[in-house]
């Protein structure tokens, strides 16, 4: 069985919080193992809504430099889904068939697109089903 899991973006942003140092150590340790096993998922959405967060609204922002090495050491190990007209496809009926917003439908057909059977998030309710495919938040 395939144990792919897809990591969103709010996972990798706890990295960041030092106003939550539990959620900190808890995201470190989920992505180091995806990493590490290559098993960890993300689109290029997580990637484009880390960097949109980093520069603007954490304080101290994300320099550049700071930017580059977590592209590089973080984001590059990890399978990446791209962008396609079947990916929009799977969230545009993800947005109708669970009124579901379509930043969150992006993330869960993504998700699906890689056969993966976890998405981390907060965003969602956990333990939610869509097909093979469930929903953990990984700091309950």
């Amino acid at each position: 069985m395939n144990d792919r899991f897809f990591i969103d973006t709010n996972i990798f942003l706890y990295l960041l919080d030092l106003k939550a140092p539990e959620k900190a150590q808890r995201a470190r340790s989920l992505i180091r193992s995806g990493v590490e096993t290559h098993k960890a998922v993300v689109s290029f959405q997580v990637i484009q809504e880390f960097f949109s967060v980093a520069f603007r609204r954490i304080k101290p922002p994300m320099t550049a430099a700071e930017a580059e090495k977590f592209l590089a050491i973080t984001f590059q190990p990890l399978r990446t889904v791209h962008s396609s007209y079947s990916l929009y496809g799977q969230a545009l009926d993800l947005t109708r068939k669970h009124s579901l917003s379509w930043y969150d439908s992006l993330i869960i057909a993504a998700a699906l697109e890689a056969d993966c059977r976890v998405l981390y998030t907060e965003d969602l309710q956990h333990n939610q089903k869509f097909g093979h495919l469930s929903i953990k938040n990984p700091f309950l």
